[in-house]
């Protein structure tokens, strides 16, 4: 159960756009080309926004249960997904000793009603 989130709904956080059943990523209007992990590891986040996701979380989200690589992997995943998502109004924080989330930036934030 992912927490009554139709799999197919599309998710909008901050100006990130992503639409799953297109697998399309837009960031403010702009299309990003993003790998099949980066995609499906945006979607988690976007999915869980403002909640922190620790490594194994992510791994059973994204990979599922036949990863067998090092977790060290989501961090490689992370960092390129921040690259792709420069700009972006949202950005996957790191919360150290635990894992990741993702976060509308403070500016978007305080401009929020």
């Amino acid at each position: 159960q992912n927490g009554g989130v139709p799999p197919e709904a599309v998710l909008d956080v901050g100006d990130i756009h992503l639409d799953p059943g297109r697998r399309e990523v837009s960031v403010a209007g702009k299309p990003i080309q993003l790998r099949a992990k980066e995609f499906d590891l945006l979607a988690a986040f976007m999915r869980y926004e403002g909640m922190v996701l620790d490594r194994e979380r992510l791994v059973s989200l994204v990979w599922g249960q036949d990863f067998y690589g090092d977790t060290r992997t989501i961090d490689v995943h992370v960092a390129w997904l921040r690259e792709k998502l420069t700009g972006a109004k949202a950005r996957v924080q790191t919360v150290w000793g635990v894992g990741y989330k993702l976060v509308l930036d403070e500016e978007t934030a305080a401009a929020q009603p």
